[in-house]
Protein backbone atom coordinates (compact mmCIF):
# COMPACT_ATOMS: atom_id res chain seq x y z
CA UNK A 1 0.00 0.00 0.00
CA UNK A 2 1.58 3.47 -1.42
CA UNK A 3 -1.04 5.85 0.47
CA UNK A 4 0.41 8.58 2.77
CA UNK A 5 0.88 7.56 6.36
CA UNK A 6 -0.01 10.37 8.96
CA UNK A 7 0.64 10.28 12.30
CA UNK A 8 -1.16 12.83 15.01
CA UNK A 9 0.24 13.39 18.32
CA UNK A 10 0.62 16.51 20.92
CA UNK A 11 2.41 19.34 20.56
CA UNK A 12 5.37 18.73 23.33
CA UNK A 13 5.83 15.22 22.24
CA UNK A 14 5.18 13.56 25.77
CA UNK A 15 2.57 11.10 25.11
CA UNK A 16 3.63 7.52 25.83
CA UNK A 17 0.92 6.44 23.15
CA UNK A 18 1.86 8.37 20.48
CA UNK A 19 5.43 7.01 21.80
CA UNK A 20 4.11 3.66 21.01
CA UNK A 21 2.91 4.17 17.46
CA UNK A 22 6.38 6.45 16.70
CA UNK A 23 8.63 3.51 17.69
CA UNK A 24 6.08 0.87 15.90
CA UNK A 25 6.43 3.15 12.28
CA UNK A 26 10.15 3.67 12.87
CA UNK A 27 10.93 -0.23 13.60
CA UNK A 28 9.22 -1.09 10.42
CA UNK A 29 11.16 1.79 7.98
CA UNK A 30 7.71 3.34 6.71
CA UNK A 31 8.17 6.86 5.55
CA UNK A 32 5.66 9.03 7.43
CA UNK A 33 5.06 12.49 8.73
CA UNK A 34 3.72 13.74 12.16
CA UNK A 35 1.05 16.28 12.60
CA UNK A 36 1.43 17.69 15.94
CA UNK A 37 -1.51 18.97 17.66
CA UNK A 38 -1.74 21.54 19.97
CA UNK A 39 -4.31 20.02 22.95
CA UNK A 40 -4.47 22.97 25.38
CA UNK A 41 -6.06 24.82 22.44
CA UNK A 42 -8.51 22.09 21.46
CA UNK A 43 -6.90 21.12 17.98
CA UNK A 44 -8.04 17.60 19.14
CA UNK A 45 -11.40 18.79 19.17
CA UNK A 46 -11.77 20.17 15.84
CA UNK A 47 -14.84 18.70 13.80
CA UNK A 48 -11.98 17.60 10.69
CA UNK A 49 -9.68 15.84 13.63
CA UNK A 50 -12.15 14.71 16.00
CA UNK A 51 -14.71 13.01 13.33
CA UNK A 52 -12.17 10.93 11.15
CA UNK A 53 -10.68 9.88 14.41
CA UNK A 54 -13.65 8.54 16.08
CA UNK A 55 -11.81 9.41 19.25
CA UNK A 56 -10.45 12.55 19.24
CA UNK A 57 -7.73 12.09 21.25
CA UNK A 58 -3.88 11.33 20.20
CA UNK A 59 -2.66 9.46 18.36
CA UNK A 60 -4.46 8.72 15.46
CA UNK A 61 -3.11 7.20 12.33
CA UNK A 62 -4.24 8.46 8.65
CA UNK A 63 -3.03 6.02 6.16
CA UNK A 64 -4.25 7.39 3.08
CA UNK A 65 -8.55 7.66 3.95
CA UNK A 66 -8.04 5.06 6.29
CA UNK A 67 -8.42 6.34 10.35
CA UNK A 68 -7.42 4.55 13.22
CA UNK A 69 -7.20 5.70 16.56
CA UNK A 70 -5.59 4.38 19.63
CA UNK A 71 -2.07 3.31 20.18
CA UNK A 72 -2.11 -0.80 20.35
CA UNK A 73 -4.79 -0.57 17.86
CA UNK A 74 -2.78 1.56 15.38
CA UNK A 75 0.40 -0.74 16.47
CA UNK A 76 -1.53 -4.00 15.22
CA UNK A 77 -2.69 -2.05 12.02
CA UNK A 78 0.87 -1.23 11.02
CA UNK A 79 1.64 -4.64 11.53
CA UNK A 80 -0.84 -6.22 9.54
CA UNK A 81 -0.56 -4.49 6.84
CA UNK A 82 2.97 -4.06 7.05
CA UNK A 83 4.16 -8.01 7.72
CA UNK A 84 7.42 -9.00 7.62
CA UNK A 85 9.70 -9.97 6.13
CA UNK A 86 9.16 -6.74 4.26
CA UNK A 87 8.84 -5.09 7.58
CA UNK A 88 10.19 -5.35 10.69
CA UNK A 89 8.25 -8.33 12.78
CA UNK A 90 7.12 -6.12 16.03
CA UNK A 91 4.39 -9.05 17.21
CA UNK A 92 5.73 -12.06 17.49
CA UNK A 93 4.09 -14.78 15.08
CA UNK A 94 3.02 -17.31 18.15
CA UNK A 95 0.35 -17.35 19.68
CA UNK A 96 1.17 -17.53 22.89
CA UNK A 97 4.05 -15.14 22.96
CA UNK A 98 1.73 -12.63 20.93
CA UNK A 99 -0.75 -12.74 23.84
CA UNK A 100 2.22 -11.97 25.93
CA UNK A 101 2.97 -8.59 24.38
CA UNK A 102 -0.36 -7.90 24.05
CA UNK A 103 -0.40 -8.60 27.56
CA UNK A 104 2.10 -6.37 28.97
CA UNK A 105 0.86 -3.28 26.64
CA UNK A 106 -2.24 -3.74 28.71
CA UNK A 107 -0.44 -3.43 31.60
CA UNK A 108 1.17 -0.83 30.68
CA UNK A 109 -1.83 1.54 29.85
CA UNK A 110 -3.97 0.40 32.65
CA UNK A 111 -2.11 -0.30 35.70
CA UNK A 112 0.30 1.64 38.45
CA UNK A 113 -1.45 4.99 37.55
CA UNK A 114 0.10 6.94 40.19
CA UNK A 115 3.89 6.43 38.95
CA UNK A 116 1.91 7.51 35.55
CA UNK A 117 0.46 10.33 37.28
CA UNK A 118 3.52 11.02 39.72
CA UNK A 119 6.08 10.30 37.28
CA UNK A 120 4.78 11.93 34.36
CA UNK A 121 6.23 11.92 31.27
CA UNK A 122 6.97 15.34 31.54
CA UNK A 123 9.66 14.71 34.28
CA UNK A 124 11.31 12.57 30.63
CA UNK A 125 10.44 15.02 28.34
CA UNK A 126 10.49 18.39 29.41
CA UNK A 127 13.06 18.46 32.20
CA UNK A 128 10.00 18.86 34.49
CA UNK A 129 11.10 17.98 38.23
CA UNK A 130 9.71 14.96 39.83
CA UNK A 131 8.35 15.30 43.64
CA UNK A 132 8.96 12.46 46.12
CA UNK A 133 6.47 10.11 46.00
CA UNK A 134 3.14 9.43 47.67
CA UNK A 135 2.56 6.55 49.70
CA UNK A 136 0.42 5.21 46.43
CA UNK A 137 2.38 6.21 44.40
CA UNK A 138 5.43 4.20 46.06
CA UNK A 139 3.03 1.28 46.40
CA UNK A 140 2.61 1.38 42.35
CA UNK A 141 6.70 1.86 41.70
CA UNK A 142 7.14 -1.33 43.85
CA UNK A 143 4.19 -3.21 41.99
CA UNK A 144 5.56 -2.09 39.28
CA UNK A 145 8.90 -3.51 39.59
CA UNK A 146 7.71 -6.93 40.85
CA UNK A 147 5.55 -7.14 37.82
CA UNK A 148 8.53 -5.87 35.32
CA UNK A 149 10.40 -8.21 37.16
CA UNK A 150 8.16 -11.28 35.94
CA UNK A 151 7.65 -10.10 32.44
CA UNK A 152 11.60 -10.09 32.19
CA UNK A 153 12.54 -13.27 34.34
CA UNK A 154 16.70 -13.29 34.59
CA UNK A 155 18.57 -13.48 31.80
CA UNK A 156 15.67 -12.38 29.55
CA UNK A 157 16.59 -9.40 27.32
CA UNK A 158 13.48 -9.22 26.04
CA UNK A 159 9.59 -9.86 27.13
CA UNK A 160 8.69 -12.40 23.87
CA UNK A 161 12.34 -13.50 22.69
CA UNK A 162 13.22 -10.66 20.88
CA UNK A 163 12.35 -7.32 20.75
CA UNK A 164 8.75 -6.15 20.22
CA UNK A 165 6.84 -3.43 20.33
CA UNK A 166 6.39 -4.70 24.26
CA UNK A 167 9.42 -3.90 25.19
CA UNK A 168 9.33 -0.11 23.58
CA UNK A 169 6.08 0.50 25.91
CA UNK A 170 7.60 -0.89 29.20
CA UNK A 171 11.16 0.46 28.73
CA UNK A 172 9.31 3.76 28.64
CA UNK A 173 7.27 3.27 31.86
CA UNK A 174 10.38 1.55 33.50
CA UNK A 175 12.07 4.81 32.63
CA UNK A 176 9.72 6.82 34.74
CA UNK A 177 11.46 5.02 37.50
CA UNK A 178 14.87 4.99 36.06
CA UNK A 179 15.00 8.61 35.04
CA UNK A 180 13.87 10.04 38.05
CA UNK A 181 16.47 8.44 40.28
CA UNK A 182 14.05 6.17 41.93
CA UNK A 183 14.68 2.42 43.32
CA UNK A 184 14.81 -0.19 40.36
CA UNK A 185 16.49 -3.22 40.15
CA UNK A 186 19.56 -2.64 38.35
CA UNK A 187 19.22 -5.31 35.60
CA UNK A 188 15.74 -3.52 34.75
CA UNK A 189 17.17 -0.26 34.92
CA UNK A 190 20.05 -1.78 31.98
CA UNK A 191 16.80 -3.48 30.17
CA UNK A 192 15.29 0.02 30.36
CA UNK A 193 18.40 2.13 29.17
CA UNK A 194 19.01 -0.33 26.50
CA UNK A 195 15.98 -0.14 24.91
CA UNK A 196 16.40 3.61 24.69
CA UNK A 197 19.17 3.29 22.45
CA UNK A 198 17.37 1.64 20.08
CA UNK A 199 17.52 4.61 16.69
CA UNK A 200 13.45 3.90 16.39
CA UNK A 201 13.43 5.43 20.14
CA UNK A 202 16.38 7.90 19.70
CA UNK A 203 15.03 9.89 16.70
CA UNK A 204 11.50 9.92 19.09
CA UNK A 205 13.95 11.62 22.15
CA UNK A 206 15.93 14.18 19.28
CA UNK A 207 11.95 16.29 19.54
CA UNK A 208 12.03 16.29 23.42
CA UNK A 209 14.20 17.79 25.79
CA UNK A 210 15.31 13.75 27.02
CA UNK A 211 19.25 14.05 28.48
CA UNK A 212 20.65 10.92 28.93
CA UNK A 213 22.04 9.95 32.16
Amino acid sequence: MTDDLVLYGNKGWTSPYVFSAFVTLKEKGLPFRVEALDLEAGQHRRPEYAEPSCTGRVPALRHGDFWVAESSAIDEYLEDVFPPPAHARLYPADPRQRARVRMVQAFARSDVLEVRVERSTATLFEGAVAKPFTPAGRAAAERLVAVAGRFLPPGAEHVAGEFTIADADLALLLQRLVHNGDPCPERLAVYAQRVFRRPSVREWLKQTAWRDR
